[in-house]
């Protein structure tokens, strides 16, 4: 049996990169899956490989009444049991180069949608019996980067969000959990796909590459899941150790890592 067998989760930002990979880790495990998104040609395209499993709705998460309508049909094909909200986006800029508009934007997808999310699903989650929540985070609602204020807010946000809604929803059985990842080879981590951005970023830190989406999802269906029954309001992070500290070349332990080619 799987994981998921029985249940149906909705995954936000389920077009492509990470959210599609959650996605069909889910069905994979048992689910039936909404997977929503505002690309809707690719969002269907996944909901088409998964198979009879899966169902794609249009949800933009900054609306109120996609929200409903995304909720009402995962309702409609078995109890709702899980809600990741995965949808996001990335605007880099300067503080002093950061439009409002820009700004605003990633707060309303980023921050807001996570917000509406919640407080949209539950109602049914509650009523379903319980379940979970998992907002997807990043280190960088653990830290500051330059260049990153909105997107940086916005992850800052979901990492206080989820323990608010952890503490009022714990009582009607429903956990919350929010997921850090660092990079992650994605459109978003890697919009080239250049393979020299897999390691060279990231060739100081503890595991000295990029993130795949797979390895995030597993982290997602860990806490989605029954496993992790008594675990909520905490931060998973799974970043390859960045927020444990850079390596520092010359120092005992630096080396030289033949594996990536480079002198540390």
């Amino acid at each position: 049996m799987g994981r998921f067998d029985g249940k149906v989760v909705i995954v936000t930002g389920a077009g492509r990169g990470q959210g599609a990979v959650e996605a069909r880790m889910f069905a994979e495990e048992g689910a039936t899956v909404v997977l929503g998104d505002v690309l809707d040609d690719e969002g269907r395209a996944v909901a088409a490989e998964i198979g009879g499993g899966a169902t794609y709705v249009h949800l933009d998460v900054s609306q109120e009444a996609d929200w409903v309508n995304a909720v009402a049909t995962a309702q409609g094909l078995g109890p709702l049991k899980v809600l990741v909200n995965n949808a996001g986006i990335i605007r880099p800029a300067a503080i002093e180069d950061t439009h409002l508009d820009d700004y605003l934007a990633v707060i309303h997808i980023n921050q807001v949608g996570c917000f509406l999310g919640m407080r949209t699903a539950v109602g049914t989650l509650r009523d379903n019996g319980g379940g979970a929540i998992v907002n997807i985070s990043s280190i960088d609602g653990m830290r500051g980067s330059n260049g990153l204020i909105s997107y940086a807010a916005s992850k800052w946000a979901v990492r206080g969000m989820t323990k608010v809604a952890a503490m009022e929803f714990g009582r009607f059985g429903v956990r919350v959990n929010s997921v850090h990842p660092g990079g992650v080879n994605t459109v978003m981590g890697n919009p080239a796909q250049m393979k020299e951005l897999e390691t060279i970023p990231y060739q100081f830190q503890p595991i000295a590459r990029i993130g795949e989406s797979n390895e995030i999802g597993e982290a997602v269906l860990f806490l989605a899941s029954d496993a992790a029954s008594y675990i909520t309001g905490t931060e998973l992070v799974v970043d390859g150790g960045t927020m444990t500290g850079r390596i520092e070349p010359g120092l005992p332990g630096g080396g030289v890592d033949a594996a990536y080619g480079y002198n540390t």
